[in-house]
């Protein structure tokens, strides 16, 4: 169990680099309404840094929607930099279908996903180009994308559709790391659910699987403070399921039984045993169709 989450917190942040003030006055502007498969999307542009805009997408429920909950959708990489949020509405060839904008509102849940830093409309930059400056500057990239999230959860707080009491965030591969990354410092993400990169750091030095990760992963000095545990601990009690795939070369096995042990003692200290759920197939980094049904599951259990 975390000593002093709180404190932890706080260290954790301050290793993400010099972010923009976290009360920096948010504002959203409403591009376009329509109707698509059933639910209605809202494309959005946010200011959210005071830096760039966030091109995203607000997905709901047809009819009038209050006290709804509502997923932080993470996207992911794969050398894929034109889709970036559209993953969300079109889906990806490493997830089931359908997308989980279709999903998640035939559940009754509204959805949130913003293009992350260097990924569909605000793509145009190399990575490696992006990281560089922002190096220079004293930001660190992930700490960027991270504090991003950290303020679309504050944009949701504003929607009259979200019970903010009730918000899960989800993702797969560097969607996965977000989710769980957002989980461990703000504690209003009630359920945490990622797939495909529960990634202890230790042991993918030892597989030599660094490059496997763009090097928008990498956080200065992280490793001489925290391990993958210790910051997914700060999620604990809180709900998580994870999701692995034993022939996924970004979260090597050896790791994955290292966290499956310290989060269920974690979790038994805090009389939650059940709120932590590590499941593995036989397969590689992609969604399998018992995962999704697991995804649908844990969420109807644990945000309603």
């Amino acid at each position: 169990m975390p000593k002093d989450p709180a404190a932890q917190r706080e260290q954790l942040y301050a290793l993400l680099g010099d972010l923009p003030a976290r009360d920096y006055p948010i504002s959203a502007d409403l591009i376009s309404t329509q109707e698509r498969d059933g639910y209605i999307l809202e494309t959005l542009r946010l200011d959210l840094n005071g830096i760039e805009p966030v091109p995203a997408y607000f997905a709901r429920p047809r009819g009038e929607v209050r006290n709804a909950p509502v997923v932080l959708y993470q996207h992911a990489h794969g050398g894929n930099y034109v889709l970036g949020k559209d993953e969300f509405i079109d889906g990806r060839a490493a997830l089931q279908s359908p997308p989980y904008a279709k999903v998640l509102t035939d559940m009754g849940y509204c959805a949130l996903c913003c293009d992350t830093w260097n990924f569909g409309e605000r793509r145009g930059r190399a990575e490696s180009e992006l990281f560089k400056e922002m190096l220079w500057r004293g930001q660190v990239l992930w700490g960027m994308m991270v504090y991003d999230s950290i303020r679309a959860l504050d944009y949701v707080a504003t929607r009259p559709e979200v019970d903010i009491s009730r918000v899960a965030t989800l993702g797969l591969s560097m969607g996965s790391t977000m989710s769980w990354w957002l989980a461990a410092l703000d504690e209003r993400v009630q359920v945490c659910i990622e797939l495909n990169c529960l990634t202890d750091f230790e042991e993918l030095i030892a597989a030599r699987g660094l490059d496997g990760h763009g090097i928008y992963y990498f956080v200065p000095s992280l490793l001489k403070h925290f391990d993958t545990s210790a910051i997914n601990a700060l999620i604990a009690p809180r709900p998580h399921l994870s999701l692995a795939g034993l022939l996924d070369e970004l979260t090597p096995p050896r790791g994955l039984d290292k966290i499956d042990a310290n989060l269920k003692k974690v979790y038994a200290e805090m009389g939650a045993t059940e709120n932590w759920q590590l499941i593995r197939y036989t397969t590689g980094h992609f969604e399998t169709a018992h995962g999704r049904a697991a995804i649908i599951q844990f969420l109807r259990r644990h945000l309603g």
